[in-house]
């Protein structure tokens, strides 16, 4: 079995493992009725302890709660619309001290979001007001795909309420490629 070719790419990339993607941000609402019942309209999920205060306060959770995969909708910031293409799609300005940006800067500026998983630790109630953070968990070893060659990016956020107890996580993944390489398996 032969060594595999030495990646200084990845090298620098090492120390943005468990390091922030940029600061923590607030929620720009609290959990809101309005917004959950645009929620289950849009995905038509009839459950009563989201909408029904009567049904919900006979239930388990004694009142209303958010649907739970409504968890990364609570902190999504508002979009800054002037510029939004050139940050690839992103709703904000990036901090350019990150992996994501640093990829972009080496040319692997092809983005494509390959998974995501959530961990609950609680229902949220109408009120609640969310921060969320997130950190790098790992960046792989240089891959080589149909989309060209490039690393997948994990990270971890972690979302608290206003008296910092952890409500819930999400692991998202990426997939940043250098476009120029498509299709060319030989690399």
């Amino acid at each position: 079995m032969s060594n595999p070719e030495p990646d200084s790419l990845r090298e620098s990339l090492e120390h943005f493992i468990g390091q922030p993607m940029g600061p923590a941000s607030a929620a720009p609402d609290p959990v809101n009725i309005p917004m959950i019942r645009h929620w289950v309209d849009a995905l038509d999920d009839r459950n009563p302890v989201y909408l029904d205060e009567k049904a919900a306060e006979k239930s388990r959770f004694n009142g209303l709660v958010a649907p739970p995969a409504m968890l990364q909708a609570w902190s999504m910031p508002r979009p800054k619309i002037e510029g939004i293409a050139e940050r690839g799609g992103a709703p904000n300005e990036m901090s350019s001290e990150n992996v994501v940006s640093a990829l972009d800067g080496a040319g692997y500026v092809g983005t494509l979001a390959t998974n995501s998983e959530l961990e609950f630790e609680r229902y949220l109630r109408p009120g609640d007001l969310l921060s969320a953070s997130n950190a790098v968990e790992s960046i792989s070893a240089r891959k080589k795909t149909g989309l060209g060659m490039g690393y997948f990016v994990t990270w971890i956020t972690t979302y608290t309420d206003a008296e910092g107890e952890v409500v819930g996580r999400q692991l998202f993944r990426i997939f940043k490629f250098d476009p120029a390489t498509m299709g060319d398996l030989n690399v």
